[in-house]
């Protein structure tokens, strides 16, 4: 509703405004807010539960990138301390007697930023210290529970290692006469020679199977003077992860596959253990599930894990909590087969920490008689405490939000919750007991977000064609009138097993500040509504689930303030893929923009960074069943197209590579003439939305809403024109 002012109040201003500053008025949020926009990621809470360390990020001077810096905030009072400078630091955690922070630091060394090794920093005083200088650094570390030593992963090759070893040793030898002429460097071929069928990663790259990821250790030092040797524990063709300490840190246990290539298996899970003063690694047990998340008890005898079973294969398959004895050969046992929601899962935003985020583990109560974990449920994402012998859930947390990562003292009776709500990016609360109100500890964007008109969006659930009830959101212009007509974008979300709900999201805050009514709904296959509403899907996406969407979009024309003649539709990854179809489906949508898309199943089956190698979307390979793989793709049906589309790529997305999805489409409707503009953002791989450079993630805001400007509102925008070439234009050679 617009903000109606009387005469009087505006006459008191006038007043004020004479004998004190006046209150800034509030204005729109832009596209570049994003600039000024900080994260916490990471939390980590004090052993006594005085004080939480977090990782503050904010967007670099150059603005192509990120910076990230230690900070910590006092739980009793709120006061924010920074602790270190930066700007590559993460991963902070906390000695066991708190007395020490640990964490990863990565220099830049002759204009190249070197992997990040670890850092000590004594809390009682003094600056941090470097104590690993390894070849391709040192990441994950973990405390033992004794706090005399830290775990941490490293992938150097052996011939790197004892070269770094020959460089690190003063050599006997004279030095080279200045007249002697240098011996070459051998030159290392950059020719790849790729013998596995998942090869490369989206936001990784090429695959590097030459160094697996392998567990070390180091006596955790407590001066900068003291020098310690990191060890190996693991070495080997394969890579380790998942590690955890032994109660008595005696043992490290982690998890590796063993698997040369585990894409053609069903997922399983294998834990090995080894002593922390070296040894051969033994396996502990193995079961048919993907798990992780490991989490022991206070007694060590239990552990809890985030796990979803590999049978049936589904297209989507429910997380759970397990646990499982500490016995050899023990098997995992369902906490949560009666809680129909995703466990350890959140919900989709594009304002995450776009550095140094990380996930939650299970925790257990003092006594072991609960575990507490994160969980999504109809777009809110809460923290729950389940029991141990019968599954009951007891809420810790309640509300519209999403708890984006949680903590706890040791005794699990106090947590911090990083919480984001719809005008909310994310700030730290404190919680003293399960079930009572958290406290905010922080307000990081707090000064610019007072000068933004920012509003909640509506929460409306619908009956679908089917009589299924979906659950969407509408965001409205901050001056909303309902008796007025309001164009609409319709915004889907990729996954298609993801969820929207209750989190910050800028982008449908921007474009309801620009004027646009924004629907942006959960369809059948998205998350946080139990196993069988997110696999009815399963061989049949797109489908019905498109279905879905054009019932949100009726329920909103219904309530009579949308213009039917202005609507557009958007969406990335696999909302990228149903803006595809849907534009092949219908007429009714003025404006398309399809992001990091899919057009061609087939196509994208052979090219994608993961392979279906089972029937989990499709029920055999495209050389088996291509007319499921044709029926089911947007190129099928292009020439049914009249929707003027954008198409926006990342240049290193193999998630959804550019070729079987926004260049198969940029080529097919250009051929048909169809206004059709492809914007390709270099170096930018399928995270360009949320975490990619800051100029890009504006830029790619500036063409969505400028293209539906450009359709739907009559905006000039020349740049989108193809610039017809005449004799007057032509320049003589």
């Amino acid at each position: 509703m617009r903000l109606r002012i009387s005469l009087l109040p505006v006459i008191i201003a006038i007043v004020v405004f004479v004998s004190a500053p006046a209150f800034a008025q509030k204005r729109n949020i832009t596209e570049k807010d994003l600039f000024n926009f900080v994260w916490i990621g990471d939390p980590q809470v004090s052993p006594d539960g005085s004080r939480v360390a977090f990782i503050r990020v904010s967007v670099n001077d150059k603005k192509d990138g990120y910076n990230t810096a230690i900070w910590t905030v006092t739980t009793a009072t709120g006061e924010t301390r920074q602790l270190t400078n930066g700007p590559r630091d993460t991963s902070p955690r906390w000695s066991p007697d708190g007395k020490y922070l640990l964490f990863t630091r990565a220099l830049e060394v002759s204009g190249r930023v070197e992997p990040p090794q670890l850092f000590m920093l004594a809390m009682a005083g003094g600056e941090p210290f470097q104590f690993t200088t390894l070849p391709r650094g040192a990441g994950g570390p973990q405390w033992s529970p004794d706090g005399k030593m830290i775990l941490f992963y490293n992938s150097a090759t052996p011939e790197e290692l004892a070269k770094a070893a020959r460089n690190n040793t003063p050599s006997s030898q004279p030095a080279p006469s200045p007249a002697a002429s240098p011996t070459p460097p051998e030159r290392e071929s950059d020719v790849r020679v790729i013998t596995r069928a998942v090869y490369r990663m989206n936001g990784t790259g090429y695959l590097d199977f030459k160094h697996p990821q392998h567990i070390w250790v180091v006596t955790a030092p407590r001066t900068g003077d003291e020098k310690v040797t990191p060890k190996q524990l693991t070495s080997g063709r394969y890579d380790e992860g998942g590690a955890f300490w032994s109660k008595d840190s005696s043992r490290v246990y982690f998890e590796s596959d063993q698997i040369d290539e585990p894409y053609y298996e069903l997922a399983s899970t294998t834990i090995y253990s080894v002593a922390a003063s070296g040894g051969t690694p033994e396996k502990f047990t193995s079961f048919a599930m993907g798990a992780g998340a490991f989490s022991l008890s206070p007694d060590g005898k239990q552990l809890a894990m985030i796990a979803a079973s590999s049978q049936p294969i589904r297209s989507y398959s429910q997380p759970d909590l397990w646990v499982m004895d500490m016995n050899a050969g023990a098997k995992p046992r369902n906490l949560t087969t009666a809680f129909d929601y995703d466990i350890g899962s959140g919900l989709t935003g594009d304002n995450a920490a776009p550095r140094g985020g990380s996930g939650s583990l299970p925790v257990w109560s003092a006594d072991g008689r609960n575990v507490i974990i994160g969980y999504a449920k109809e777009g809110k994402a809460n923290v729950g405490s389940f029991d141990v012998a019968t599954g009951k859930l007891t809420d810790v947390t309640t509300g519209n939000h999403a708890v984006m990562s949680f903590r706890a003292v040791p005794d699990a009776s106090k947590f911090v919750l990083l919480i984001s709500t719809p005008t909310r990016i994310g700030d730290l609360f404190w919680l003293d007991k399960a079930g009572a109100q958290p406290k905010q500890l922080t307000k990081i964007n707090d000064e610019l977000f007072s000068k933004l008109n920012l509003t909640e969006p509506e929460e409306i659930w619908h009956n679908s064609f089917d009589g299924r009830k979906v659950q969407v959101w509408v965001q409205k212009p901050p001056d909303f009138d309902p008796n007025k007509k309001y164009p609409l974008i319709l915004n889907i979300h990729g996954g298609p097993h993801a969820a929207y709900g209750f989190i910050f999201d800028h982008e449908f805050q921007w474009m309801a500040a620009k004027g646009y009514v924004v629907l942006y709904p959960n369809p059948r296959g998205s998350t946080t509504y139990g196993q069988e509403f997110g696999n009815i899907i399963q061989h049949n996406y797109p489908g019905d689930d498109y279905k879905d969407l054009m019932a949100g979009v009726d329920e909103l024309i219904r309530r009579g303030y949308i213009d039917e003649k202005k609507l557009a539709v958007t969406g990335g990854s696999g909302g990228g893929l149903l803006t595809n179809w849907t534009i092949g489906q219908t007429t009714r949508f003025a404006a398309a923009v399809s992001q990091r898309d899919i057009a061609s199943w087939t196509d994208w089956w052979y090219t994608a960074d993961f392979t279906l190698f089972h029937p989990t979307w499709f029920k055999a390979p495209p050389f088996e069943d291509p007319e499921d793989y044709r029926r089911r793709s947007p190129i099928t049906y292009v020439n049914k197209i009249q929707t003027p589309l954008m198409l926006i790529l990342g240049e290193v997305d193999w998630r959804t590579p550019t070729g079987p999805g926004g260049e198969a489409m940029f080529r097919a409707l250009k051929y048909r003439k169809i206004p059709t503009v492809m914007v390709r953002f270099p170096n930018e791989s399928h995270e360009l939305s949320r975490s990619g450079q800051p100029w890009h993630r504006i830029e790619r805001l500036q063409h969505i809403v400028g293209w539906f400007d450009k359709w739907i509102m009559g905006v000039s925008k020349p740049e989108y024109d193809v610039v017809e070439v005449t004799k007057s234009t032509t320049t003589q050679q």
